[in-house]
């Protein structure tokens, strides 16, 4: 093989990837206008992908569903796993229209999706008055000193009852 088809296989590869990741981060893009414009949530879309093809498409479902996990991005999981039937998604990628929140980066994590491309940075949603906590949370900033809650771990008998659960039902699943 010559140089010249050697050095221009590496960027037709890239070139490829940029145009693959274009085409389905634009449908993401495409279902967070569409939430918004049936008032079911925040501007967020989120699209996961198997094999090149679209597994499900979500937007964020949070006012629609009245429910504050109801992000897209954990629209996506959870129908994606009904749908292929499994609760791994570790042959799956994730296209989101902004860059994920804790939780939902919480959830990509548990679900193995094996990689995320996102549009948006999380500061383009802060600007338009999402929580800024999102940001501090994936810069390590301190984000638990914004939630406005008490958080206290439970002590004494209490506090070793609940560990005791993990011990006493281990053998009865296997984690991944």
């Amino acid at each position: 093989m010559s140089n010249s088809v050697q050095s221009q296989q590496p960027m037709d590869e890239a070139n490829a990837v940029q145009a693959r990741d274009h085409k389905f981060l634009t449908r993401a893009v495409e279902e967070a206008y569409k939430g918004v414009e049936c008032g079911h949530g925040g501007p967020f879309g989120a699209v996961i992908v198997h094999d090149d093809e679209v597994v499900v498409s979500c937007h964020n479902e949070v006012l629609k569903n009245t429910d504050p996990t109801a992000h897209a991005e954990v629209t996506a999981i959870r129908e994606a796993c009904k749908k292929l039937g499994k609760v791994e998604l570790a042959d799956c990628e994730m296209y989101a229209s902004c860059e994920p929140c804790p939780m939902c980066f919480g959830a990509i994590h548990l679900s193995r999706i094996k990689r995320l491309v996102y549009g948006a940075k999380a500061e383009a949603a802060i600007a338009i008055g999402f929580d800024d906590f999102i940001a501090d949370a994936l810069r390590g900033t301190g984000f638990y000193q914004k939630a406005n809650l008490e958080i206290k771990r439970a002590d004494g008998k209490e506090a070793v009852f609940a560990e005791q659960v993990f011990e006493k039902t281990k053998a009865k699943f296997q984690m991944y």
